[in-house]
């Protein structure tokens, strides 16, 4: 065992004796990075347990709280630390720590939230059967088609088609079905993808700018926790080549795309906590199941449709 993880393993126990109350349960929170999107799942968890009486800061609740700041030993770390501090159950925010969870643990549950289906995520077995231990909310993509529908009715484009570009993290599996889906799609619509991989956040600038150099007409923000994490840097990118951003995500609207439909992202984190707090209540999981993501808004930036001259139809709530 090198210094560094000597050093980890000493911290994440004696923070977490800090953490730890008797008499209350206790939970362990993962977050795959830092993130303004993903922290709103974050509040509404937090929030939906708090309605329900369970509340760190009055004392009814434990949490043993850790961020993997985008690096995948990092979070195989923290799952497995978290495992030897058996807590009530896990709670992950993002695709990473989920599929991290499910590999390591069967017997803990694990709360789900701004993640794909266990489809998705490729977590069912051979039999197409789901991890018995996951719970929490998921999203499939199949809302994908009416977000990029928004398209052709708000961009014009400057040539025949409208040139649509996205950047999409190629180990991420919803990352990558998404882009498959929409190629359909785009094909359907008389639109043309354009489309490059990315491995990790560190790229996304080049391969943005490398995006933005084939004459884009609009940028399309997937869900992609690649793109979460390294939106400012596609935002700033796009608004100084004059290349809207559209995307499936509500969250990414209140950072600076232009409009979305989507889910909402602290509703998301809220329905899994309602989830969380039930199994807390009745301290089983025998009526619980993972749920699909129940709110999607129809949501636009009126900063960025004043910038790029752009009408917005009625429908559509102002952020």
């Amino acid at each position: 065992m090198n210094r560094l993880n000597l050093i980890l393993i000493i911290f994440f126990f004696l923070s977490a004796c800090q953490n730890k109350k008797d008499g209350v349960p206790t939970i362990a929170f993962v977050d795959a990075f830092e993130d303004n999107t993903i922290a709103q799942a974050k509040q509404g968890f937090f929030d939906a347990l708090a309605a329900n009486g369970y509340d760190e800061k009055k004392g009814s609740l434990n949490v043993i709280y850790r961020n993997a700041q985008g690096d995948i030993p990092t979070l195989t770390q923290i799952i497995r630390y978290m495992i030897t501090q058996q807590p009530d159950l896990i709670a992950t925010n993002a695709t990473l720590p989920t599929i991290t969870a499910i590999q390591n643990t069967k017997d803990i549950p694990v709360f789900m939230m701004v993640s794909g289906t266990p489809q998705l995520l490729k977590l069912t077995d051979a039999q197409g059967k789901e991890p018995s231990n996951l719970y929490g909310v998921g999203e499939n993509i199949g809302y994908i088609d009416t977000s990029f529908g928004l398209i052709p009715l708000l961009i014009k484009p400057k040539g025949s088609k409208i040139r649509v570009g996205m950047v999409f993290n190629q180990s991420e599996p919803q990352s990558v079905h998404t882009i498959e889906e929409i190629s359909k799609l785009a094909a359907a619509s008389n639109m043309e993808l354009i489309s490059l991989p990315v491995n990790a956040s560190a790229d996304v600038q080049l391969v943005t700018q490398s995006l933005l150099s084939k004459q884009i007409d609009v940028f399309f923000a997937n869900p992609d926790n690649t793109i979460f994490s390294s939106f400012e840097s596609i935002l700033k990118a796009c608004n100084e080549k004059q290349v809207p951003i559209l995307t499936s995500e509500a969250g990414l609207v209140a950072r600076g795309a232009l409009a979305a439909f989507g889910a909402d992202i602290y509703q998301w984190g809220y329905q899994s906590g309602l989830q969380a707090a039930a199994f807390l209540k009745a301290g089983s999981t025998k009526d619980l199941h993972w749920e699909m993501v129940k709110q999607r808004n129809r949501v636009y930036n009126p900063e960025m449709a004043k910038k790029y001259n752009i009408s917005i139809p009625e429908g559509f709530k102002p952020l």
